[in-house]
C-alpha cells in the first residue's frame, strides 16, 4: 500500500518553496521569485497556502521604504516535508527503479 502524499506539498511551486526554505534560515520573496519559475501572483498565492497550513512563517516589513517579505520554514513544515519525501521515495522504490 502506498502512503498518502501531502496535497499541500504535492505542488511544484509549493515543493520548491519548501525545498529552498529547508536549506536557509530565511528567504526573501524576491529570492524565491528568482529561483522558482512562476509569476509574482502565483508565488504569493502558494505562499499563502503554505502559511495557512502552518508550514511557513511570513514576516512583512520595509527596507528603505519598500515592502519586504521574508519567509521561514516552521517545525511543522520541516516535519511535513520529511514525511512527504519519505512517502514519495516509497513510490520510486516500489517501481523497482531505485
Amino acid at each position: 500500500m502506498f502512503k498518502s502524499l501531502d496535497p499541500l506539498l504535492h505542488s511544484q511551486v509549493r515543493l520548491a518553496i519548501m525545498t529552498i526554505l529547508l536549506n536557509v534560515k530565511s528567504a526573501e520573496f524576491s529570492y524565491l521569485l528568482e529561483n522558482i519559475e512562476t509569476s509574482k501572483g502565483n508565488l504569493s498565492f502558494q505562499i499563502t497556502k503554505l502559511k495557512e497550513g502552518g508550514y511557513i512563517k511570513v514576516k512583512k516589513s520595509f527596507r528603505k521604504n519598500y515592502p519586504l517579505t521574508t519567509l521561514s520554514i516552521t517545525p511543522k513544515g520541516i516535519e511535513a516535508y520529511e514525511k512527504y519525501v519519505e512517502a514519495i521515495s516509497e513510490y520510486f522504490q516500489k517501481s523497482g527503479k531505485l
